[in-house]
């Protein structure tokens, strides 16, 4: 409730409330000062009326009171009204409080204008209004620090108030407006004289003769804060925050772990606090005190004082002297590295603000001082990138870019260095000592050499300044010092947590490092040696890598790594095996998010059990975790890892070997490439070993493997198991499996009602993944129907559920369909913004073959929107980066082609187009994939028109109806060739036939 200034209530949420006509806020006003105390009815009638009362004044009362009580809280007892409120939601008396208690900036700030301006008819306003308006200006004098501007209209207002004017005086020769002071004194002498016929008190004469002395003048500000030598990097939003934390709070301790740049930090925080330009700021650094009894004399030395006299009587003695220098008007004291005194800082930090009322602290610690009214800022790494394309903006890059070209000039961020910047940056956990540091080392190494060498980040690391702490002269050091504060059983979970590279929950830190561990690892937590990050309402513990390598050494020399090590390796076993057959249910987010959490302590545990030949074991992790890699589209480390275990060799379980193999062929087939011979053999493995029961993923798997490897039989035969299997899932990947085979044997009809089928029942499951992948198929062959804008709905709802599971692969390739529909209908501002957006999501997950890809689909929708220069450089592009890879083998040459061919047929280059649809045919017939084939034969048909021969263009298109068993209808170029010529007659041919003879038109040979 607002009394200074015009009267305001705000609800519990802040919101302002309509209090009602001028009367009642008469009432309201009165109330609220003797807020929580009834007031008895004729005094509120003598306050509200004075001398002239209504007639009824009783009944007047009870009425304003009803209109009152509809927005504030009004009850009537014994000895009269009483309004419900707390003293302490009256700004009234929060003024009072904090003036009492020499918070003057604070007290001050609740002034809204005059006090009770709007009520000030009433007969109880002006005295009151009078009284609050003197203790504002008593405020503001004492305060003594407002601006000439400020206080010159204090002036004007109370000309003959003669502490203001000296204040005036004093702040105009500060400026060095000399002349300016001595006219206000002559001013309010000649006042004083002519209205009161007084002269001048002797402390304003007093001001006037400094004046005239010229000993008000300008004075340079005290800088006692350490020296700043490096320019302060990053930090804004943590400036912004402690700014306004040290404005409502007397304590704020900046908390985080060794070399987070607390220090740092708060110097430069008291360098822009207002009290550093008046010279009320001292800097007390604690890093060199071991005692406890010496931290006074710490403080003293800081503000150039000494103990002196009994030694018994030193410690009050100094507090005494502490507290007068900082009682002597406003102060910030600033208390660097408490962590080893935490006890004595902690008392000594209560004691001092409460005999300092005017005090405020600024602290540093690993740990809260954990004293009351202390508010806690969090200081953690800078921001790292994390696999954006565009790092210049974060707050880790900044620091090493500027403190590299301090030692390196020249030194920037272009291709050849933002690779290693990156990941020195990430390595280092964006940690500012250790940026400086490895940045440091530039003096004598590339930042390659740098980079090559962060696994031996304490050798590495020890270029710091010469004059620095030894503790922050290297990486090693910074650390030892936090080491050294923990306690045997804190030293004992520490090191164990070094086993974990992705943190962990307590129900997994029990289980492998400590029972009963929360107690220690709150403390931990405290003390900066373990984060706690909340998710989903749980918190998560982790180590900064630093501070793990460390701690790994340390479970090295203890002689326990072999039995930890061998626990956290089991509990990601059995994890795995809990939420593997999850991640294909209704639950597939729930365990697609504990796998997320827990992804490098998986990996971790893998790779440790492959490189100690632990074969069951390793067997058993990687079967619990290649499904969520291959819904992710974690190819890559699917690929990597099942090649390594797979390298175990025959001490591998049969059924597990089996399962790998399969899915290593499956990852790498390619139709026309994968050994018919092998895959057989791979598939009757899985079926002898009992695999396909044990393992649903076979039920997509085996039927594939076998139709990429031609052999039609076999993938029918695996298709009728999968789908008598007892396991829903394996059912629908049986459909699913199917609908590929009925679309190369041309019975479209067939294909989508088993992918229809497939849909209901991955849906019923709740298997996202698999609902995303059917909607994708369906939608590819409704847009050959013709209906581009089905097609889109479907990929838009694809593209739902695929952002939904957070899958990086079906999330583009939906999106980049989505871009390549709307440019087939036509609507090209549609397809560049899907374009935009996905490139956006590349870069955020910073996936190269991910960007490839949508480099190729770029190239297809600007080309349709006729910007054939762009489309042909995004066509040089895809064929560099795509040979690069590996991910991409022989389809970068088949898929260049075909963009190629269009880009010359755009061009009018009638020999280029013809001669990259004959590669595209040749690579694509030789692999004989039917529905890949039937576009670029509707490819060859576009280029055989544009040559003028339309006989060779209808029967081309006779083939490519064949092949499909439809032309693409929905391709805005198939369609025009199709008004133009009419629907090609259907030829009665097999497709064997028609592969051979679209060979032959494309001029190639049909052996």
């Amino acid at each position: 409730m607002a009394l200074l200034g015009p009267t305001a209530v705000e609800a519990d949420d802040g919101t302002p409330v309509d209090i009602g006509g001028a009367r009642v806020r008469m009432l309201l006003a009165r109330l609220a000062l003797d807020p929580g105390r009834p007031v008895p009815t004729t005094t509120l009638i003598d306050d509200l009326w004075g001398e002239q009362p209504p007639a009824d004044a009783g009944n007047a009362l009870q009425s304003l009171v009803s209109r009152l009580r509809k927005v504030c809280p009004v009850a009537l007892e014994p000895g009269g009204y009483r309004l419900g409120v707390a003293t302490e939601d009256v700004d009234v008396f929060r003024f009072e409080r904090l003036k009492a208690a020499g918070r003057l900036d604070e007290a001050l700030v609740l002034w809204r204008g005059d006090a009770l301006a709007d009520v000030r008819e009433a007969p109880f306003a002006g005295p009151t209004a009078a009284r609050l308006e003197e203790a504002r200006l008593a405020a503001e004098e004492d305060r003594g620090e407002l601006d000439v501007a400020a206080l010159t209209a204090l002036h004007e207002k109370h000309p003959l108030r003669e502490r203001l004017a000296g204040l005036l005086m004093r702040a105009l020769c500060a400026q060095g407006r000399q002349s300016d002071a001595l006219g206000v004194y002559a001013e309010v002498r000649g006042r004083l004289a002519d209205e009161l016929g007084v002269d001048p008190s002797q402390e304003l004469q007093d001001v006037h003769l400094a004046a005239l002395r010229g000993e008000l003048g300008p004075r340079p500000v005290v800088d006692r804060l350490p020296v700043r030598l490096t320019s302060f990097v990053g930090r804004d939003d943590e400036l912004a925050e402690i700014a306004a934390l040290l404005g409502q709070a007397r304590l704020v301790t900046l908390v985080g772990p060794g070399g987070a740049g607390k220090t740092r930090l708060a110097t430069e925080v008291a360098a822009r606090h207002p009290l550093h330009g008046k010279g009320r700021v001292w800097f007390a650094a604690l890093a060199g005190i071991r005692a406890a009894e010496d931290l006074a004399g710490a403080v003293l030395s800081a503000f150039e004082l000494t103990f002196t006299g009994d030694p018994r009587r030193r410690a009050a003695e100094g507090m005494d002297r502490i507290a007068e220098v900082l009682g002597a008007g406003e102060s910030l004291l600033v208390l660097d590295n408490c962590e080893h005194l935490i006890g004595a800082a902690a008392e000594f930090t209560t004691e001092l603000l409460r005999r300092v009322p005017n005090l405020r602290v600024l602290a540093t610690s690993r740990e809260p001082l954990a004293i009351d009214g202390e508010s806690l800022c969090q200081i953690g790494p800078l921001a790292v990138p994390n696999g954006q394309a565009d790092v210049a903006g974060f707050g880790s890059v900044r620091l090493f870019l500027d403190r590299a070209s301090a030692v390196k000039p020249g030194f920037r961020l272009d291709e050849s260095t933002v690779d290693d910047v990156r990941l020195i940056c990430r390595r280092l956990d964006g940690m500012p000592l250790a940026l400086e540091l490895a940045a440091a080392r530039l003096r004598s190494m590339t930042i390659r050499q740098i980079t090559q060498r962060l696994d031996d980040r304490f050798r590495l690391l020890t270029s710091g300044s010469r004059t620095a702490l030894p503790r922050q002269r290297t990486l090693r050091a910074v650390v030892e010092w936090s080491w050294d504060l923990l306690t045997d059983e804190e030293l004992r979970l520490a090191r164990r947590l070094a086993v974990f590279p992705a943190g962990a929950d307590l129900d997994a830190i029990e289980a492998v490092c400590l029972p009963d561990a929360l107690y220690v690892l709150t403390s931990l937590v405290e003390k900066s040696i373990v984060d706690a990050v909340e998710i989903d309402g749980e918190p998560r513990y982790r180590m900064l890598e630093t501070i793990r390598v460390y701690a790994d050494e340390q479970l090295d020399a203890s002689g326990e790594k072999r039995e930890v090590v061998g626990r956290f390796r089991r509990y990601y076993r059995e994890l795995t095996e809990r939420w593997e057959p999850l991640t294909r249910t209704a639950r597939q987010l729930e365990a697609i998010d504990v796998y997320e959490a827990e992804q490098d302590n998986i990996i971790s545990a893998l790779r440790g059990a492959i490189d100690d030949r632990e074969v069951e074991l390793a067997a058993d992790l990687l079967g619990g975790s290649f499904w969520y890699w291959l819904v992710k589209g974690d190819n890559e480390r699917a690929e990597t890892s099942v090649r390594d275990v797979l390298a175990l060799g025959d001490l591998l379980p049969p059924d597990r070997a089996a399962t790998f193999r399969a899915m290593q062929l499956i990852m790498a087939a390619v139709p026309g490439v994968t050994d018919p011979a092998e895959a057989a053999v791979v598939i009757e493995s899985c079926v002898n070993s009992g695999a396909v029961q044990k393992y649903p993923s076979l039920a997509i798997a085996l039927p594939m493997l076998a139709f990429l490897s031609q052999n039609t039989e076999l993938a029918r035969r695996e298709v009728q198991r999968a789908a008598a299997s007892e396991d829903a899932w394996a059912r629908a990947g049986a459909e699913w499996a199917l609908s590929f085979m009925l679309v190369d044997e041309g019975d479209l009809e067939g294909a989508e009602q088993a992918r229809d089928r497939a849909y209901d029942q991955f849906t019923a499951i709740g298997d996202r993944w698999g609902s995303a992948m059917t909607l994708g198929m369906k939608a590819a062959f409704v847009s050959h129907t013709g209906d581009n804008q089905a097609a889109i709905d479907l990929y838009e709802r694809g593209l739902a559920v695929a952002t939904e599971l957070r899958s990086q692969d079906d999330a583009v390739q939906q999106r980049w369909r989505l871009a390549a529909e709307y440019a087939r209908m036509g609507d090209h501002a549609a397809a560049a913004r899907e374009v935009v957006a996905a490139e956006q999501f590349v870069r955020d997950v910073g996936n190269d073959q991910l960007s490839t890809m949508l480099g190729y689909a770029k190239a297809e929708v600007v080309l349709r929107a006729g910007d054939v220069e762009q489309a042909r450089a995004l066509s040089r592009s895809f064929r560099q980066q795509a040979t690069a890879s590996a991910s991409f083998g022989s389809f970068v040459a088949e898929w260049a082609a075909m963009l190629d061919a269009r880009i010359a047929l755009a061009d009018g280059d009638l020999d280029g187009a013809a001669a990259f649809t004959a590669e595209a045919v040749r690579t694509t017939s030789e692999r004989a994939d039917m529905p890949d084939l039937a576009t670029v034969t509707e490819l060859l048909a576009l280029v055989r028109h544009a040559q003028g021969r339309d006989d060779a263009t209808v029967r081309v298109l006779a083939l490519a109806h064949v092949i499909r068993g439809r032309l693409d209808m929905g391709d805005p170029d198939v369609r025009r060739l199709v008004a133009e010529l009419g629907e090609p007659e259907r030829l009665t041919i097999t497709k064997a036939e028609a592969l051979r003879r679209v060979r032959e038109e494309a001029g190639l040979s049909t052996g």
